[in-house]
């Protein structure tokens, strides 16, 4: 059985607590530490699963052994907590975005391979069924040549969601629809397209009370000749609208939508495949815009320490999602399209 320490008690880590507790039940994994700034959260943790509650992650690193550090932290906080796990000879399991910035990603994954432990990126989409039927579809080649894909993530976020803590919306720690709500999705485009060859964008803050964007949007130009675009704004009313994304090709499309990329709405291709009779079954109805992918992650990241699965979601993979993040940010400010493929690359 791994064991697992937990940085950040805040909103996303029900999750994360959610997950370890089922799979504790399989035998497989354990949650033996978490630590947060804020007493109370780490003792609420604490108190539903038995671990042992610290004030910094340093403090629990040197108390506890753990196989993983679960990094639930603010955006712009994840690269140097990844760092701080690696410097304790720690695995490191990272929320989403990477990062805000791709220096502090790079120190990050150059850490972890100087102390020889695992990176990991939560993209727990990567896991839904929808997603992995898709996936199937597109590795047998049934779209043929890809011509458009785009991504939608209409969603809401009020006032009072980025009140509740200041690193919300700022620049530093958090970035703004593209970076924390729908940096899912630009890992979408980016798995499912391919390798991006420049951005364009444009952004606004048109109700928010915040540094960073509440809408954008951004134009994708692939390597393949793809043309892409990705739609994202925390301004839906009344409440979340749609996650989806679709790809259109020379045989087939498909779009996949609901409110969190949980329910396939167009299966069309030029000839059959039996992959096709499980798309009814693919269909979920999620409770919340974060799906049921965890719990599958998870068992990736433990499949992997295992030793019984390559890693598919590294912090290099994750870096990916970063830059084209960066370069949509780069271009809304300065109004030209921005060159990624290549730059900066490990």
């Amino acid at each position: 059985m791994h064991t697992f320490a937990l940085a950040g008690c805040g909103r996303i880590s029900k999750n994360h607590v959610d997950t370890l507790l089922e799979l504790e039940k399989e035998g497989r994994a354990k949650l033996v530490s978490c630590c947060d700034p804020v007493p109370e959260r780490a003792c609420a943790v604490a108190e539903r699963t038995g671990c042992q509650p610290f004030p910094s992650m340093e403090s629990m690193l040197e108390a506890v052994k753990c196989d993983v550090v679960s990094i639930c932290t603010p955006s712009g906080l994840h690269p140097a907590h990844v760092e701080t796990a690696a410097r304790y000879g720690r695995h490191a399991l990272s929320e989403k975005p990477a990062g805000t910035s791709l220096s502090s990603v790079d120190r990050a994954i150059n850490a972890c391979d100087e102390k020889g432990v695992r990176y990991f990126v939560v993209k727990q989409n990567r896991f839904n069924k929808t997603i992995a039927l898709l996936r199937r579809a597109l590795e047998a080649g049934r779209f043929g040549r890809l011509y458009l894909l785009s991504s939608n993530v209409y969603w809401t976020r009020p006032q009072d969601y980025y009140d509740q803590a200041k690193w919300r919306g700022t620049w530093e720690f958090d970035g703004g629809a593209l970076s924390n709500q729908a940096s899912h999705y630009v890992d979408m485009m980016q798995w499912m397209g391919g390798a991006v060859e420049s951005v364009q964008a444009f952004s606004a803050t048109l109700a928010r009370r915040i540094e960073a964007e509440d809408t954008i949007t951004v134009n994708l130009k692939y390597r393949s000749g793809a043309l892409g675009s990705i739609n994202v704004t925390n301004l839906t009313y009344p409440k979340n609208l749609e996650g989806s994304i679709t790809l259109l090709g020379e045989k087939g499309t498909v779009r996949i939508g609901g409110v969190a990329l949980n329910k396939i709405e167009q299966w069309q291709f030029d000839a059959p495949h039996e992959i096709d009779g499980e798309v009814d079954d693919a269909n979920t109805n999620p409770s919340s815009v974060y799906g049921f992918g965890h719990v599958p992650f998870y068992r990736h990241v433990l499949d992997v320490l295992d030793g019984k699965a390559e890693p598919l979601l590294t912090g290099r993979e994750g870096r990916k999602t970063v830059e084209i993040i960066q370069a949509a940010y780069e271009s809304a400010r300065t109004g030209r399209a921005v060159q990624i493929l290549g730059r900066n690359s490990l």
